[in-house]
């Protein structure tokens, strides 16, 4: 499987203290892939590194270019995408205007409405609520809104930051429901994901990270069979 994002040697340190110390990590065109770790790990510093949001070390290559010094923006208008952790929705726009914002690199309004309609479709409670401000939206719904304007970018890769936080499980089943079916209509997508069980039984591979480096990597079937895994991560 060609790679669509290769990261190698990648350290970001703040202020003295190294986040994430020199991990290599890639995920295939067309996979869905997880990053799993306990809280303070470094894996929303690697997929903001990624992103262009945080000055690193080590190279990133993404559809088979070096975009390690490109900027955020750039990458977007590539097909790269993030979905931050806390979603970050504009709190007095409204849903559909929220939306629309995600799609300000693309000129062709007519694409532009046919994506709002395949947003719509896959979150039906977000075209119920198009007219209501996102700021007065449930933390799913919101969540629901954060994924649907990344999606308006087009991305052929979709990064997802702990997606399910502090949702509730029918909430989160939701979510996730929405996100295989983004994957197996051919979006790439590389989730942060503190749910580990969640995250690995969505996923066709994962890694995990500890104190800013990778210490396993495999097939997501074997590291939830992973003795370590299950007691670290699985509560087991």
């Amino acid at each position: 499987m060609n790679a669509l994002l290769e990261v190698s040697g990648l350290k970001v340190a703040y202020g003295g203290i190294n986040a994430v110390r020199g991990i290599d990590l890639n995920v295939g065109d067309g996979e869905m892939v997880a990053l799993i770790g306990a809280n303070g790990a470094g894996k929303t510093t690697t997929l903001k590194a990624i992103c262009g949001m945080l000055h690193h070390g080590g190279k990133v290559h993404y559809r088979g270019e070096d975009v390690s010094t490109l900027l955020s923006y750039q990458l977007v208008e590539r097909g790269l995408a993030l979905v931050p952790e806390g979603r970050g929705v504009f709190g007095r726009l409204t849903v559909h205007e929220n939306l629309e914002m995600g799609a300000y690199t693309h000129k062709n309004r007519a694409a532009v409405l046919a994506d709002l309609d395949r947003t719509y479709s896959l979150f039906p409670r977000l075209a119920e609520r198009r007219r209501q401000t996102a700021g007065t939206l449930s933390g799913g719904e919101q969540q629901m809104l954060a994924i649907g304007r990344a999606l308006m970018s087009r991305p052929k890769l979709l990064l997802l930051d702990e997606p399910s936080m502090g949702l509730a499980p029918m909430m989160v089943e939701k979510i996730f429901s929405t996100v295989r079916t983004i994957s197996q209509e051919g979006v790439t997508v590389l989730l942060v994901e503190q749910n580990a069980k969640l995250a690995l039984g969505a996923s066709h591979r994962g890694y995990v990270m500890e104190s800013g480096l990778i210490n396993l990597a495999d097939s997501a079937r074997a590291l939830l069979d992973n003795p370590q895994v299950r007691q670290a991560y699985l509560g087991e």
